[in-house]
């Protein structure tokens, strides 16, 4: 697990300062917590954990040498500048669920041979115990064919006892659509000359 450096923040301090002066701002909060703590994080570790981390994934967050295990709930990009504007954490409780999202990876869709591969759902929504959590779900897409559709019922995530499914199993994560146009013509053309 990645562990993330941060610093309890100053609210007199504005957010806009501390992103001038190379900080990300943020928050850590959690249902044994007397209160949500406010965080800064330095750019270059927040940048640095979300080149393999993001929405969804466990951390532990050092926070001025106490160490806590915590939940990515939420990234706030300012898309323009690309810049990390803030990362909301949710301290993990050991025997507790927690409301978490898996991304959704598609892997070898430059192998799918025919129609055009659809992705209709970026993530999926559960709950799990902290041990349970998961942060990706990749799905091989390379034997898929015009007219396939895989759902979020069709996931091992589905079937896992441990994890309650938010997302209805009926969503269709991606398909594969018939490209309209040009290739059926030069067939048809083909046996009416046959004809």
């Amino acid at each position: 697990m990645n562990t993330l450096k941060a610093e309890k923040r100053d609210m007199k301090t504005k957010a806009k300062k501390l992103r001038r002066e190379g900080f990300v701002t943020g928050v850590i909060f959690g249902k044994e917590m007397e209160e949500a703590i406010p965080l800064q994080i330095a750019v270059k570790d927040a940048e640095r954990f979300l080149k393999t981390g993001g929405k969804g994934s466990k951390v532990t967050l050092d926070i001025e040498g106490t160490a806590m295990e915590a939940l990515v709930k939420e990234v706030d990009y300012n898309p323009l500048k690309r810049q990390i504007l803030e990362i909301d954490f949710q301290a993990l409780v050991k025997g507790e669920k927690v409301h978490s999202t898996a991304e959704i990876v598609l892997l070898n869709h430059d192998k799918v041979q025919e129609g055009v591969l659809e992705k209709v759902l970026n993530e999926v929504s559960y709950r799990a115990l902290p041990e349970s959590l998961v942060e990706k779900i990749e799905i091989d897409v390379a034997s898929m064919k015009v007219g396939d559709t895989i759902k979020v019922g069709d996931l091992p995530i589905a079937s896992d006892k441990k994890v309650d499914l938010m997302t209805d199993p009926e969503s269709v994560i991606v398909t594969v659509m018939e490209v309209h146009g040009a290739p059926s013509e030069p067939e048809e053309t083909e046996e009416t000359k046959a004809e």
